[in-house]
């Protein structure tokens, strides 16, 4: 009786449903010429899920390679992992090392937003865990519809549900993301998930299976039918404006069992009884066997009947692709493999020796003792199709560039310039995000220093010396729209700013690309702009990129999203407890803005909400000025009693979220800022940040800020129950809260 492969040489011309798994008709003629035959129907699933664009990157490689041309050395020491491991892995001194990376689970949380959202965290925890690190934090960058619109109102109670519902029972705090809404989102909303973990140096591990004779082990949750193509194949094609009917696509996620999963690994990693380890996430098991062979000594047998199952019903095929979620693989030694299995027997964590290490170089998978896989394993997991698909500028860029706010209607009177504030920090890009980050724990594990809505999230990493870490994450869409190269760049601006303010070093970038079709030219330029951006200013900051994710076809029909390069930045800080806090402190602090305003108007929240107008250039991008201001802000560690970057919304925003967060009020004066009130208040120039100081502290402000060469001007005074602006308007803050605060509940209930 022939096996599977060997039947498979049998019979060439049978027909096979190479195109419903996603497969372009030269993708399948490849796959055959690299194998000599057909491929049987286990193998077409899993060159199927491995070749998809989630799993391949085959439009994004030919950008994305630039990446490794930037240094590999931070200010503290050298990258220890990088691109294409499971995340980058930071030295941030004293023995520590960081590992932090953002994915995308936009697709899966459309259909299904619970789950969707929940599974993307725990995708991207387990991802942080196969380093070597325990998983000490979460982050959410979010892209929602209108707020007002039906369907918005359908994904984001969901998605933040799922978020905190998922975080929050693995004991993991949330301390930052955003949560922006613009119309392009409609239909596809973003769910990038972010975590960062902490480990010693000599505790990390890598994704390879090697040495002839280990055991491969699986464990974890048993395998079922949630998830059969999940994210590999949602994320890799557009969306109907009508939506998918791919419900049972969607992954389904149990937090609890992945809390025993992360304890039971850290302690399997702590017995030293884990020579390679791989998390099974995106394509599952085809995903897990091949990686790891292809980056060990390229050989593996596994026998797919031993793998336990939640369903009975499956065939190989559908084992193979299943993304159900909390399992992991590993190779052990077989001298470990009993102590691997008291571990897990401990925890209650179901463990199955599926097969070994070979020196074939092949991957052999039997089902009840049939071969049904029999491929190199780097065809599968590295050698897919690579795209360098056509892309050219679209011709509508002049136009739209070209549509500055300058002509547009501007407030001039002093109560027209309040009402425009309150109008702003009312909006629901600006407005606080409390409905959402309440659902969240912040502080769970007793090491957050800084969180929501704090510039950036910062964990303490020693209780003794009090070394910790620092993370934002960043990005406006709009700007990318009107210059995709100089829109990635703000991005990491801003999200580099974010981390100096509160008192960090920045050190390191993570990115989650997230745009539309690669088919569309237009698309495919903004793309190529946005990586060619962010790797040019990398390269100007000294900041290595260590991993990212790309998401593409994320668009409703012909209708893409906003280009939105989703950058996150890590830095490090010496001791939390001298960290700079966001919010005025109290009266009689002395209110410093720092860089220069100019007149930079377009793609401003203050066009977007009151007119409507997305057209111009964006802020001007000056990575230098950035560079000496994140510089200064780590000077101002112990100088400065508050400082709050500005951005979105510009000066006015800044202003109102100091004083909210404490309730302290400020007088302020804009004279010799900017050409006009209304300049000084709304422009979004970048490069800028506020800071307090006691008026005895002004003096070693300005001699540092002489130093590092970063303008500053004096422009006010703390204290108060008012935002007061000279000549303009006197704004009482409760007032100026009841605005903030009250969009959301109002349009998503209390």
């Amino acid at each position: 009786m022939l096996d599977t492969v060997s039947l498979a040489a049998t019979d060439p011309d049978r027909e096979q449903p190479w195109a419903d798994l996603g497969l372009k008709a030269d993708e399948y003629d490849r796959i055959r010429e690299i194998l000599g035959r057909r491929p049987t129907s286990s193998e077409l699933a899993m060159y199927s899920v491995m070749w998809s664009e989630h799993c391949s990157y085959k439009s994004s490689k030919v950008h994305l390679k630039q990446f490794g041309e930037i240094p590999q050395e931070t200010p503290v020491g050298k990258m220890l992992a990088g691109i294409g491991e499971n995340a980058g892995v930071i030295d941030i001194g004293q023995g520590y090392a960081v590992t932090f990376k953002v994915e995308s689970h936009n697709h899966p949380s459309y259909v299904e937003p619970y789950q969707g959202a929940a599974t993307g965290v725990g995708g991207i925890v387990r991802d942080i865990l196969a380093m070597g690190a325990r998983p000490v934090a979460v982050m959410d960058p979010l892209r929602f519809g209108p707020l007002d619109a039906e369907d918005t109102h359908r994904v984001l109670p969901g998605i933040v549900a799922g978020v905190g519902g998922y975080g929050n029972c693995l004991g993991l705090p949330n301390i930052g993301g955003e949560a922006v809404f613009d119309a392009t989102y409609l239909g596809n909303p973003l769910v990038n998930a972010l975590c960062v973990g902490v480990l010693r140096h000599e505790d990390l591990h890598l994704a390879k299976a090697s040495g002839t004779g280990n055991k491969v082990i699986l464990y974890g949750a048993r395998t079922g039918g949630d998830g059969i193509g999940g994210v590999s194949v949602l994320a890799s094609e557009t969306f109907d404006a009508d939506g998918p009917a791919k419900r049972p696509s969607v992954q389904v996620g149990d937090p609890f069992m992945e809390k025993l999963l992360i304890e039971c690994t850290l302690e399997l990693f702590q017995a030293g009884v884990v020579a390679g380890i791989q998390d099974l996430g995106g394509a599952g098991l085809s995903c897990a066997t091949s990686e790891l062979a292809s980056a060990g000594d390229g050989g593996m047998r596994c026998e797919l009947d031993r793998v336990p199952l939640r369903d009975s019903t499956l065939a190989p095929e559908e084992i193979l692709m299943s993304e159900s979620q909390e399992r992991m693989m590993a190779v052990v030694e077989p001298g470990d493999v009993d102590g691997f299995m008291a571990i897990c027997a401990k925890w209650d964590v179901e463990a199955v020796v599926i097969g070994e290490v070979t020196d074939s170089g092949r991957l052999e998978i039997t089902w009840h003792g049939e071969t049904v896989v029999d491929v190199p394993p780097r065809t599968v997991a590295h050698d897919g199709p690579v795209y360098e698909r056509p892309f050219e500028r679209p011709d509508w860029q002049d136009a739209l560039q070209a549509d500055g706010a300058e002509a547009l209607p501007r407030p001039s009177s002093g109560d027209e310039l309040r009402e425009t504030l309150l109008r702003l920090v009312a909006s629901p890009n600006l407005c606080d995000k409390s409905w959402i980050t309440d659902q969240y724990d912040r502080y769970v594990q007793g090491n957050t220093v800084l969180a929501q809505p704090a510039d950036s999230g910062m964990i303490r990493v020693d209780e003794d010396t009090h070394l910790g870490v620092s993370v934002a994450t960043d990005c406006n869409g709009r700007f990318a729209k009107l210059d995709p190269y100089a829109g990635a760049q703000l991005a990491l601006a801003e999200a580099y700013r974010n981390v100096a303010t509160g008192g960090a070093r920045p050190l390191a970038v993570s990115d989650c690309l997230n745009f539309g079709s690669p088919e569309d030219t237009g698309v495919m330029w903004q793309f190529a702009e946005a990586c060619r951006g962010l790797k040019d200013a990398c390269v100007e900051l000294g900041i290595p990129v260590t991993g990212g994710n790309v998401s593409l076809y994320n668009q409703t029909g012909d209708t893409a999203i906003l280009p939105t390069p989703v950058v996150a930045v890590l830095g490090v800080i010496d001791d939390v407890r001298r960290r700079t806090p966001t919010s005025f402190p109290g009266a009689d602090e002395r209110v410093v803005l720092l860089g220069t305003t100019r007149e930079e108007l377009s793609g401003s929240e203050w066009a977007h909400v009151v007119h409507g107008h997305l057209g111009g250039r964006p802020p001007q991008v000056d990575l230098a000025a950035e560079r000496d201001l994140a510089r200064l802000l780590a000077d101002l560690v112990g100088v400065a009693t508050s400082a709050h970057d500005l951005s979105d919304g510009g000066l006015a925003q800044a202003l109102a979220e100091s004083c909210l967060g404490e309730g302290v009020g400020a007088t302020i004066t804009l004279e010799g800022v900017a050409a006009s009130a209304f300049v000084g208040l709304f422009s979004e120039s970048a490069a800028r940040a506020i800071v307090t100081v006691p008026a005895e502290g002004l003096e070693e402000l300005r001699a540092l800020c002489a130093r590092h060469d970063v303008p500053m001007a004096e422009i006010g005074t703390t204290g108060g129950d008012a935002l007061v602006v000279e000549g303009a308007f006197d704004l009482p803050l409760d007032e100026l809260r009841s605005a903030w605060t009250s969009t959301l509940p109002a349009a998503l209930g209390s």
